[in-house]
């Protein structure tokens, strides 16, 4: 079948139509926010997921992520003592809805390089000025808690900084060894004054445990010297039947005479 020339303009007007329809159309995937732009003109509300309907060869709509994003940074930083430490961390943050406009704006639609990674460096650069390298190793946690804290105030709403973790901290070798030398010592100081104060208290626990038998020896001789007759209640509770038959001294009045069994 030959071409005609109404059939080719049909096919052209049909191809336009199309085109136009798609281009009048777009569809934001969950996770991401939509920005519009008609003619270099940013619409300041954000777009939400799903499909919408734009103007065609005018507006073009921009993706923005608001998932949450992990990234991996390194930071040189100087203790207070000016030894340098070198620090490898991840950052972990979002875009909330609200920044989407700005973000897109201000960022080109990711703030990480020129917003995020500069605020963190600076807060954890600033903690780290603070403490010694030793103290930095040692309280790792609270350099990272008040880092991002730290980070939060720098960077305001526009980011929200969910976590920043500290991977490594790599200092020199001299002084990694001067520092476990040091951990070391420390920890034999705390086991030698831990085992010399488990010796003191035994030794105290003994000395109060003499006294309260001596105290008891003491009281029981009173209180027998005080009642006679205890003695004999003693004797006959703890007598088998058996002999010795006279048990105790006739000076001291405490003899008793016992019966001898019956014979069968």
């Amino acid at each position: 079948m030959q071409m005609t020339p109404k059939i080719f303009a049909f096919l052209v007007a049909s191809l336009i139509v199309l085109l136009t329809l798609f281009s009048g159309c777009y569809v934001v995937q969950p996770g991401m926010r939509g920005v519009k732009v008609t003619l270099g003109n940013l619409d300041e509300n954000f777009i939400p997921p799903g499909p919408g309907l734009k103007l065609p060869f005018v507006t073009h709509v921009e993706k923005v992520s608001v998932k949450q994003e992990t990234r991996e940074l390194n930071a040189e930083c100087y203790s207070q003592d000016m030894q340098q430490v070198s620090i490898k961390l991840k950052i972990i943050y979002a875009v909330p809805e609200q920044s989407v406009v700005q973000v897109y704006r201000d960022y080109q639609g990711d703030p990480f390089d020129s917003l995020v990674a500069p605020r963190v460096q600076e807060a954890l650069k600033e903690q780290t000025a603070l403490l010694s390298a030793e103290q930095i190793v040692k309280q790792r946690e609270a350099v990272k808690q008040k880092t991002r804290e730290s980070a939060d105030k720098k960077i305001g709403a526009v980011v929200q900084i969910t976590d920043v973790i500290l991977e490594n901290i790599d200092l020199s070798k001299q002084l990694e060894e001067a520092i476990e030398s040091k951990m070391v010592q420390e920890q034999n100081a705390n086991k030698a004054k831990f085992e010399q104060e488990k010796r003191k208290i035994d030794a105290d626990t003994k000395v109060i445990e003499a006294k309260a038998e001596a105290e008891a020896i003491k009281l029981r001789g009173e209180a027998l010297k005080a009642t006679p007759d205890l003695i004999q209640l003693m004797i006959v509770e703890k007598w088998d039947g058996h002999s010795p038959m006279v048990v105790g001294n006739a000076k001291d009045a405490t003899s008793v005479i016992l019966p001898l069994p019956e014979r069968k």
